[in-house]
């Protein structure tokens, strides 16, 4: 059965660069970064399911969220195209390259290793399935109830980005946090390697995150036998919102697009 086709935003002409968000994150995320890109590519910032404006479902994992994927690039007809992925949306450009390589010119990977990771966002969750919509009827109250376990102000804007009116007086999340709850383990798996990766990839750290760990470069470079790791300074796991000029440097090098 075919899935309902993924929304996104594009900006742009010319070859296709997708931008995968990461957990609770949606394409609204990458705007800036987007919008820079636009210069240079047609980038397609995408909303993953059960994250942002595209469909709900109670399945989640990465092979399916790999296939949704392969569902937008052959409704669009897209060829050559480089693919940016953050975080769970880094595993899911990982699985991608590795079932449709044919589609694939370039691959960059943000912050996250193909291991499998412990779960750790259920405190989050838990936090999230605190705010009662039918009581709370503001951003400031819901952020207010997130403040009490989520201390990181950071997180907690991240998280209340994805508020929006579903009705005239009702307040909601757009990510599909049942969901989000029930698949927790499938977005922490590791990725099984039935053959090796020849695309170019890049694998960009953020100097302050522990996603991507020295043991970590070993494993990814026995498998993407054409692959480039640059560290991010002054930049943790939101290497792009932490810092965006290095990272754009980053990612304008590796494509050859700078001088």
């Amino acid at each position: 059965m075919i899935s309902p086709l993924l929304h996104s935003t594009i900006l742009g002409n010319g070859r296709p660069m997708l931008v995968l968000h990461g957990v609770f994150g949606m394409s609204d995320n990458w705007n800036t970064f987007g919008k820079t890109f636009s210069e240079f590519f047609e980038v397609h910032l995408i909303d993953l399911r059960n994250h942002g404006r595209s469909f709900h479902t109670d399945a989640f994992n990465y092979d399916l969220m790999a296939d949704d994927v392969y569902q937008y690039v052959l409704h669009h007809n897209l060829q050559y195209i480089n693919m940016l992925g953050h975080s769970m949306g880094g595993k899911v450009a990982q699985f991608f390259a590795l079932k449709y390589p044919q589609f694939l010119d370039k691959l960059i990977v943000v912050d996250i290793a193909p291991r499998a990771y412990a779960v750790h966002h259920m405190e989050i969750i838990n936090s999230l399935k605190s705010i009662n919509f039918s009581v709370v009827k503001s951003r400031k109250e819901a952020e207010e109830i997130l403040s009490e376990t989520i201390k990181e102000v950071g997180v907690r804007q991240f998280l209340i980005k994805n508020l929006y009116w579903q009705n005239p007086h009702q307040l909601a999340f757009r990510f599909n946090l049942s969901s989000i709850e029930k698949n927790i383990n499938n977005i922490y798996k590791e990725v099984f390697f039935a053959k090796n990766v020849e695309i170019p990839t890049l694998f960009i750290k953020g100097a302050t995150s522990n996603y991507i760990t020295n043991e970590d470069i070993d494993h990814i470079k026995s498998h993407f036998l054409n692959v480039q790791i640059e560290i991010i300074k002054n930049a943790g796991h939101w290497v792009h919102a932490e810092n965006p000029s290095n990272f754009n440097e980053a990612v304008l090098n590796f494509l050859h697009l700078n001088s």
